[in-house]
């Protein structure tokens, strides 16, 4: 799954990974290394079929404006499902979205405790999570983030990952006239595996609260 993640690179480092033209908010992006669900993150998108590509703010959480306030908020939509759910599936067709993240938490059973790793590119790149949004109840944005069966290293971890992108699926994901599921399959990949490291890093991570680059520095023990 992915619940927790770590988002440090500035918008020209972001702009010059993802390689498509994109408005930026006037406002600097601060550095978050416990970003939560139920909060605001950022997200490239299409507004609309005709507006520009916006690095824009939405609500982690997804719950369609057709399926009212008391309708399940998921903040993750499993690659099985996203294109046939009855929940999902207009969003995929209509409403895909990019979150960049430099790397992401998982928690692994270690002696009978929940150990938190962090998951990262080993070049250090930004990585580029697909994902969903559709216009909530309450009028926000919301968005929910695909997951995939773990890959690579992080199957050790988890069961479950981030779908992270390669940089040839970037632009077709975004395409908001590309809307057929088999076309969106064929053309869109997630990033090699072997390009994902991971390491332990301390158990202050599991209270959203702390918030400091140290959450991503690898511990030997707790």
């Amino acid at each position: 799954m992915c619940g927790r993640f770590a988002l440090y690179s500035t918008y020209p480092r972001l702009t010059e990974s993802l390689r498509l033209p994109v408005e930026l908010p006037d406002t600097e992006l601060s550095p978050r290394y416990n970003v939560a669900p139920g909060t605001w993150i950022s997200a490239v998108r299409h507004r609309d079929e005709s507006s520009p590509l916006v690095l824009d703010a939405l609500w982690w959480g997804y719950r369609p404006h057709w399926a009212g306030e008391s309708a399940p908020e998921p903040i993750n939509a499993t690659v099985e499902k996203v294109a046939s759910s009855r929940y999902f599936r207009g969003a995929f067709a209509h409403h895909r979205c990019l979150v960049p993240v430099d790397g992401w938490y998982e928690w692994m059973q270690v002696d009978g405790r929940k150990q938190p790793h962090y998951l990262t590119r080993q070049d250090g790149e930004p990585l580029w999570l697909a994902a969903i949004w559709a216009d909530r109840p309450d009028g926000k944005p919301g968005c929910a983030i695909l997951t995939e069966p773990a890959r690579g290293a992080a199957k050790s971890i988890h069961d479950r990952m981030p779908l992270v992108l390669d940089a040839d699926s970037l632009d077709p994901w975004l395409d908001p006239h590309l809307t057929d599921r088999e076309a969106i399959r064929q053309l869109v990949d997630h990033l090699d595996s072997q390009l994902v490291t991971h390491w332990p890093v301390s158990t202050r991570v599991n209270r959203p609260v702390n918030d400091d680059p140290s959450l991503t520095e690898p511990v030997s023990g707790q």
